[in-house]
C-alpha cells in the first residue's frame, strides 16, 4: 500500500511541477528542481533525527530491532543526502554558474552533517563485539541526531550569502500553486523514504532467517564470539 501511495504522490507531484506550477520570475524553468531538492533535504535530515530516536530506544531497552531501525534509517538518509548534494550542485551551477559556494552556510552545514553520518559506517565496523558495536552505534546516532536540529537552527540564524531562504515567512514565501505542489512532492519523497526503509528491513529480516535456517541445517557455522558483523540483522 505504501509503495502504491509513493508512486501516486510522485507521479501527481511532478506532473504538477511540469504542467501546473508557473515559472519562477527570476530563475525560470531551472527553479523546478526545488521540488525535488528541498524535499530530499528535509526528509534526509528528519531521517537522521529518527535514527537518533531509535538509537535512544535501543540504549533504553536493549532491543536489537531498534538498532536495526537506526542503522537502516541512517543508510537510506545518507543515500538521500547524496541526492541532495547532487541536485543542489546542479541547481547551483544553473543559477549561480558555480557547482559549490563555500561561503554559503546552508550548503556547508548540510555537507558537514552528511560527512558526519558517513563516518557512522567505519566507526561501527571497527568494533568487533556485536553488543558493543550496537551500543556505540546507538550513542553515535543519538549524538549526531541531536546535532542535526542544532545545526539547522544555527544556519537559520546565520546570514545567507546567496542561497534562498525557504519558508522564511509565515506564508511559506510561495504562491498557493507552488506551495501545494511542494507539499505533494514532499509527501511523495517522504513516502519514498518509508518505502525504501521497509524494503531494506524486509531484506535484512529475510537474510537473518536464512542464516538461522542454514545454521540449523548445519550448512553454516554460528559466528564466533567477537566476530565482526557487517550490518545488524533482525532477530525476529
Amino acid at each position: 500500500m505504501v509503495s502504491v501511495l509513493t508512486v501516486l504522490f510522485l507521479v501527481v507531484g511532478f506532473g504538477l511541477v511540469f504542467f501546473w506550477t508557473p515559472m519562477d520570475a527570476d530563475q525560470g524553468f531551472k527553479q523546478k528542481i526545488f521540488y525535488l531538492h528541498v524535499p530530499l533535504a528535509i526528509v534526509a535530515l528528519a531521517g537522521f533525527i529518527a535514527a537518533g530516536v531509535e538509537g535512544y530506544r535501543h540504549i533504553r531497552t536493549g532491543d536489537a530491532r531498534h538498532d536495526l531501525n537506526s542503522y537502516v534509517f541512517i543508510h537510506i538518509s545518507v543515500v538521500f543526502g547524496v541526492a541532495v548534494l547532487v541536485t543542489g550542485a546542479i541547481w547551483a551551477q544553473a543559477s549561480w554558474g558555480k557547482w559549490w559556494v563555500w561561503e554559503e552556510p546552508t550548503l556547508v552545514s548540510f555537507l558537514i552533517v552528511f560527512l558526519l553520518y558517513c563516518t557512522y559506517y567505519p566507526f561501527r565496523y571497527a568494533i568487533e563485539d556485536r553488543d558493543r558495536q550496537a551500543r556505540y552505534a546507538s550513542v553515535f546516532a543519538i549524538t549526531a541526531g541531536v546535532f542535526v536540529p542544532l545545526n539547522f537552527i544555527a544556519v537559520r540564524m546565520a546570514e545567507s550569502v546567496i542561497h534562498p531562504r525557504v519558508f522564511a515567512t509565515a506564508e511559506g514565501g510561495l504562491p498557493p500553486s507552488m506551495m501545494w505542489t511542494f507539499l505533494v512532492c514532499f509527501a511523495g519523497i517522504a513516502l519514498l523514504w518509508v518505502t525504501l526503509v521497509k524494503l531494506e528491513l524486509v531484506g535484512k529480516r529475510v537474510n537473518g532467517q536464512m542464516s538461522r535456517l542454514r545454521r540449523s541445517l548445519g550448512e553454516e557455522s554460528a559466528p564466533a564470539p567477537g566476530t565482526r558483523r557487517v550490518s545488524p540483522q533482525a532477530e525476529v
